[in-house]
């Protein structure tokens, strides 16, 4: 905890000296501090834990601390490496805003992974020999436990002895619950929040619902064209554009207003009130619907006409990161698969992560579309209004729940490969048996960081802040998601099912690949 609380602090601070400079938007910080905090502790968790088991092992306390980092702490370097990639691909969207977040919580990580790796350990080292688990106490018993038909297995070996039982089996139950739970996640709908969508006591959605049951929804929602005469004549160009507006009979529309005409002498705003509120999807029609008839009214007005407003600036901002969302999914699934694929010199590896952390999405997504777009359980969540989803979620989410879930993937997958690389050429010994002992080992890793990660991100589920909101609910799903029903039963399986073909990679590949020992083989195999 002070590891992780030091680091948060140092990025934080670093955050607000940049706000001197740039602008940083209001969400920066809290998602800054809500990755932060949860992958910091995450890290320290994983070295300590690798520390405190060798202690009990034996080893001398000053060589511990080195080896946990050498190992664990490869891990961690790794780790972060993809969560850090995962928010810095923000800025390929190309909105500044999300640029800002992406790159301040890749601070806060980038922070938490150096103290990690420097503070924690010198941590350790003062601490000496008085972290070694007392003699015959539990956590003692299972750093020197022997699997042996008279001993009771660790919990994560048990339940991985069962995923791998049947693997395809397992394989199948999972692939088939998760595409269930992700089946809302095809009703996703975006749109950029509003007054309409804060909390029912602020003074802003009051006035937002006055003015909508005076005067309709639509005059919150208010549409402006934009009229630039080429011929110096706006009042006679405005008048024609507004002909041409009511000439349309569009049914999604309550009035045009008269024109304003501008001290230029060239320009006239009309102000067009459709009868749905901004979020609605007929205003989003009616704004595509105006915007493909003015170029003709453009031509016979002798105009430039343009469709502007905070209601179709809003839907141009939706449509950009639709736009962006596989050109984002795509560059950083692709850079963190080349980085597995380096590691754990795999091809199975890889793309067992990628598909299943898109299980986790669209777990995730599909949680979101329920409980805030269909209104399901919204009273229990703290939900006032369901709704379109915030056009930034998606990505936001994907960016986050990625990095997090190759966090897993590199805890989990690292100690199986690790024991497959030490003991697997044993004569008789079957594959399965480093899955099963690598999942006994990083199982109580990966389930505490889950829950710390998830209670974390529950926190946050309930502020008020309806931007932050279904992005923590969301988060908070898919980590209980990933975790347990991804990383510690559908990998095993996989790896279980696949047997030694899951190292398998082309000599030309191998060749052409550097080598990494994130996972610490060669420090084990000097001991």
């Amino acid at each position: 905890m002070l590891t992780a609380l030091f680091g948060l602090v140092i990025g934080l601070i670093g955050l607000l000296l940049i706000s001197n400079v740039t602008t940083v938007s209001s969400t920066a910080p809290s998602l800054a501090l809500m990755v932060g905090l949860a992958v910091g502790i995450d890290y320290a968790l994983l070295i300590v834990d690798r520390h405190r088991t060798q202690l009990a092992a034996g080893m001398d306390p000053e060589e511990s601390a080195a080896r946990a980092t050498g190992t664990a702490g490869g891990a961690v370097v790794f780790a972060g490496l993809t969560v850090i990639i995962a928010l810095s691909g923000l800025t390929v969207v190309g909105i500044p805003f999300l640029s800002v977040m992406g790159l301040a919580a890749a601070g806060t990580v980038l922070m938490a992974v150096a103290v990690a790796i420097t503070l924690l350990p010198a941590l350790l080292g003062f601490a000496g020999a008085r972290l070694r688990p007392k003699a015959g106490s539990r956590a003692e018993r299972r750093a020197r436990y022997e699997p042996s038909p008279s001993r009771r297995a660790p919990a994560g070996e048990r339940w991985a002895r069962l995923v791998t039982r049947r693997p395809l089996a397992t394989i199948l139950v999972v692939v088939i619950g998760l595409g269930v739970l992700a089946a809302p996640a095809t009703q996703l709908a975006l749109a950029m929040p509003d007054n309409g969508t804060a909390a029912p006591e602020t003074t802003q959605r009051k006035a937002y619902d006055l003015i909508s049951d005076a005067f309709g929804p639509g005059v919150n929602g208010r549409l402006l064209v934009l009229v630039q005469s080429r011929t110096g004549h706006p009042e006679a160009a405005a008048a024609e554009v507004t002909a041409g507006l009511e000439g349309l009979r569009l049914p999604d529309v309550v009035s045009v207003g008269e024109p304003q005409i501008g001290t230029d002498g060239r320009t006239a705003i009309l102000t067009v009130v459709p009868k749905a509120g901004p979020r609605a999807e007929a205003t989003e029609r009616l704004v595509r619907e105006i915007r493909t008839r003015t170029p003709a009214m453009g031509r016979a007005a002798d105009a430039e006409i343009l469709v502007t407003g905070s209601t179709a600036a809003a839907i141009d901002v939706s449509d950009r990161l639709r736009a962006s969302l596989l050109p984002f999914v795509g560059t950083v699934v692709g850079l963190a698969l080349i980085l597995l694929l380096m590691v754990f010199r795999s091809l199975v590896v890889p793309v067992k992560a990628a598909f299943g952390f898109l299980l986790s999405a669209g777990a995730a997504f599909g949680a979101v579309v329920a409980v805030f777009q269909w209104g399901w359980l919204a009273e229990v969540f703290g939900v006032p209004t369901s709704g379109p989803v915030f056009s930034f979620m998606p990505i936001v989410l994907i960016a986050v729940l990625f990095g997090l879930a190759m966090d897993y993937e590199v805890f989990l997958v690292a100690r199986i490969r690790e024991d497959h690389v030490l003991r697997g050429d044993r004569p008789g010994r079957p594959p399965v048996e480093s899955v099963v002992a690598g999942s006994r080992h990083a199982s109580r890793v990966v389930t505490a960081a889950a829950l710390i990660m998830f209670a974390v991100f529950a926190s946050f589920v309930t502020a008020e802040d309806l931007t932050l909101k279904p992005i923590a609910f969301g988060l908070a799903v898919g980590i209980v998601v990933d975790a347990f029903l991804i990383r510690l039963t559908l990998v095993p399986a996989t790896l279980a099912l696949t047997g030694t073909t899951a190292w398998w990679l082309p000599r030309w590949l191998d060749k052409l690949l550097p080598r990494l020992d994130i996972e610490g083989a060669k420090l084990g195999a000097e001991r």
